[in-house]
């Protein structure tokens, strides 16, 4: 199954092949292309879950001077910065992220989770919306949308 293809079965109205087709996804875009990159990437995820947040970072943050257009090595600094509750750090590798895959629902998600934690509930619900655009059955994008929505309802 191809990128292209994969995102085609999100859209589509079968959750199981959408989960097949995400997880699909997740794995063609933690492959760079170079193994040395690949196992930096390992690295730093197996980091990140040991809860060494400042190692994790630097791990990702070598692998970005690397290789700057491999989008998930921003991908996972920003997760990594959103743990260590940098948001504005985090937003901006997202940024990063989608510069180079606008399809990163990851990242979409992520950076809405930025925006919700920092108040900014109006850019939450934008980003959100974008991430249920590109994968609808993701069931925290929804979720994290009616989040943001009932916030700006009470705060207008």
């Amino acid at each position: 199954m191809t990128e292209r293809e994969a995102l085609a079965v999100l859209q589509g109205d079968d959750p199981v092949r959408a989960a097949r087709a995400a997880a699909a996804l997740w794995q063609m875009w933690h492959q760079s292309g170079r193994p040395e990159l690949d196992a930096a990437l390992l690295e730093g995820i197996e980091a990140m879950q040991k809860g060494q947040l400042d190692h994790a970072e630097a791990v990702f943050t070598r692998l970005i001077d690397k290789a700057p257009e491999f989008a998930e090595g921003w991908n996972k600094r920003a997760t990594v910065r959103y743990m260590a509750k940098n948001y504005a750090g985090s937003i901006a590798d997202c940024e990063e992220t989608l510069a180079r895959n606008p399809n990163h629902f990851g990242a979409l998600s992520g950076q809405g989770l930025c925006h919700l934690a920092l108040g900014q509930h109006r850019e939450a619900a934008a980003l959100f919306r974008r991430t249920l655009a590109v994968h609808p059955h993701l069931d925290s994008g929804r979720a994290n949308l009616r989040a943001a929505l009932n916030e700006l309802v009470k705060w207008n």
